[in-house]
This record gives structure tokens, sequence and C-alpha cells, in this order.
């Protein structure tokens, strides 16, 4: 099997504007969304969800800790350590973070939305629409210590 490198730039859609600066993120936290002016028509129709999609690059997390494959679930040491794939956290070789979020308005191009755990200034990736149907499997199944 050959390996081959696929180079993907991305680039961000908007910007995450909160009063979240250090320490942990409050998830009841109101925050506004800026999207870039050039996307807004991107945003009709999009309040007529209640919850959003939030993917975002978790860009203060430095290259050295992208590359950990151990990892304790949720920062706690009294968890065994798992593969970082089997975890949430942000340090991973991809920091991208995905979030549900309530959506309470839109203003042109800013959403201010209800949850979102990330700190100001963050780069926004993407937004979707949360679909229960299609974002809520029945009866999923997780390990005991992430509940």
């Amino acid at each position: 099997m050959s390996k081959e490198v696929t180079i993907m730039t991305l680039q961000p859609i908007g910007v995450v504007k909160n009063r979240a600066t250090r320490g942990r993120v409050d998830r009841e936290l109101t925050s506004e969304i800026v999207v870039n002016p050039e996307l807004m028509e991107g945003l009709e129709h999009l309040t007529e969800y209640s919850h959003l999609i939030v993917l975002v690059w978790m860009h203060r997390i430095p290259p050295e800790e992208r590359s950990a494959l151990w990892v304790h679930p949720r920062g706690r040491h009294d968890i065994p350590m798992v593969g970082v794939f089997a975890g949430r956290g942000p340090a991973r070789p991809n920091p991208i973070g995905v979030t549900t979020v309530r959506l309470l308005g839109r203003k042109g191009n800013v959403l201010t939305v209800a949850g979102l755990d990330v700190y100001s200034g963050t780069p926004v990736l993407d937004i979707k629409p949360h679909i229960p149907h299609l974002d809520c499997p029945p009866n999923p199944h997780v390990p005991e210590w992430m509940q």
C-alpha cells in the first residue's frame, strides 16, 4: 500500500468573539460567530434551526502537543489513558473542534450562539445545521468513563 500525502488548505469562514480568554470555557457563555462578509448569503434560512454544529481550528494547541497518541479523557488522570481518537480533547494531530450550540439569533453576518466552548479569536472552519434524525443515532453506546 502506497502512502500518499494530500496537502489540504483550509480557509476560516469566520471567527469567534466572546469573553473567554483563559482557563475553562463556560459552555453557557454567549458567543458571536462573525462570518466573513463575502459568505453572508450562505447564512440564509439558518435561523430556522434551533441548533448548529460548529467546526473550529483550535489555534492555541502548540504543534508539539499534536503528536500525542495517548491521552487522559477530559484531562482527568483518574481515567486510564486511551488513544487520542477515543477522546474529544484538543491535543490531536489536526486540532479540529466540533461543538453543537444553541442558535440565539442572527444580525447580518453575525450569529449569536450559546454553548460554544472555545476562546475568542478561534477560527471557524464550518457551520452546519443540527438535524436530530441525522445527527443523533438511536441508542448510542459510550464507555462508562465518558458518562
